[in-house]
C-alpha cells in the first residue's frame, strides 16, 4: 500500500494538526474496543507533537485510563536522565494526563533490574510486549492503533540505523543497539518487524535537515540502506511533512492543497 502525504506550510502547523489527528485515532479506537493502543516517538517532532496535544483542548475526549503507550526506541541510559524520551515525554504530556500508570510501557533503563545489560533488557521489554498481544493479533507484539516515526537526517526511524545490524533483524520484536552513529551509542529499539504491526504507521519529518531524507525514503530506496523506507503499516502508512522537509519531493506526491 502506497504512503499517503501529507505536507503543512511549518512544524508548528504541522505539530497541531498531528495531534488534533491522534486525538480523533483514540478516540475512534476507543469507540470501537474500548481501548487504544499508541507507540511514541522522541526528537524534537515527537515532542513537538506531544506538546501540542497537552495544550489542545480536544484531548479531554480522549480516555486517558484506557490508552497503552509504548515506545518505539530509548536511550539506555538512567532512569530520570533527561535525554531518555520518556523523560522528555513526561515532560511535554504525560505527566499532565491522567494515565493509568500500568498502561505507560516504557522502555528498561540502564540502571533498572536489567543493569547495564542492553540485550537483557531488550528482551525484557519484548516478553512484555508479548504479554500484551492478544490472539487477534496475530503475533508477538500488539496491533498498535498509531506508532510515530520521527525520521532522521539520514534516513534512520527508532534507533534502526542504516547498514547496522537492529536494521537487519527479521525475527525478534527488539534488539539492544551498540555504536549507534548519535549518541548515546546505546540503545533499545523496536525492529522493522515490530513497528509493521502497527495497524498505522506514522512518520514525521520537519525542516529543511529532513528533505533529503523523505526524498530517498519515497524513491524506493531499500530499507537497509534507508531504515524509513521499511517501516510501514497494516492498514496506513502516512508522511506529516512540513514544506521544508517536503521541499525535494516531487509535487506529484502529494496535493497542492495539504501544503
Amino acid at each position: 500500500m502506497a504512503p499517503q502525504l501529507v505536507v503543512h506550510r511549518d512544524k508548528e502547523l504541522m505539530a497541531q494538526a498531528a495531534a488534533a489527528r491522534l486525538i480523533t485515532r483514540i478516540v475512534d479506537a476507543q469507540s470501537s474496543r474500548g481501548e487504544a493502543s499508541v507507540v511514541l516517538t522522541g526528537g524534537r517532532n515527537g515532542n513537538g507533537l506531544l506538546a501540542a496535544l497537552a495544550a489542545a483542548p480536544a484531548r479531554d475526549a480522549i480516555d486517558w485510563s484506557r490508552l497503552d503507550l509504548w515506545w518505539g526506541d530509548e536511550r539506555f541510559l538512567p532512569e530520570g536522565d533527561p535525554d531518555r524520551n520518556v523523560t522528555q515525554a513526561r515532560e511535554a504530556l504525560l505527566d499532565a494526563v491522567p494515565l493509568d500508570p500500568k498502561r505507560v510501557h516504557a522502555m528498561p533503563a540502564s540502571d533498572g533490574p536489567h543493569g547495564s545489560d542492553v540485550e537483557t533488557a531488550a528482551a525484557a521489554y519484548a516478553a512484555e510486549l508479548a504479554a500484551a498481544a492478544g490472539p487477534e493479533d496475530h503475533g508477538p507484539v500488539p496491533a498498535f492503533d498509531v506508532l510515530m516515526l520521527g525520521v532522521g537526517p539520514d534516513t534512520h526511524v527508532a534507533s534502526l540505523f542504516p547498514e547496522l545490524p537492529a536494521v537487519r533483524e527479521t525475527e525478534r520484536t527488539v534488539v539492544g543497539v551498540h555504536g549507534a552513529p548519535k549518541p548515546p551509542p546505546t540503545r533499545v529499539t523496536l525492529t522493522l518487524p515490530a513497528i509493521r504491526a502497527a495497524r498505522e504507521v506514522w512518520l514525521l519529518a520537519a525542516g529543511e535537515d529532513k528533505a533529503e531524507a523523505a526524498a530517498i525514503a519515497l524513491s524506493g530506496a531499500g530499507e537497509i540502506q534507508a531504515p524509513a523506507a521499511g517501516a510501514y503499516g497494516r492498514t496506513r502508512t502516512l508522511w506529516l511533512l512540513d514544506a521544508a522537509a517536503a521541499s525535494q519531493l516531487p509535487r506529484t506526491l502529494y496535493p497542492p492543497a495539504t501544503a
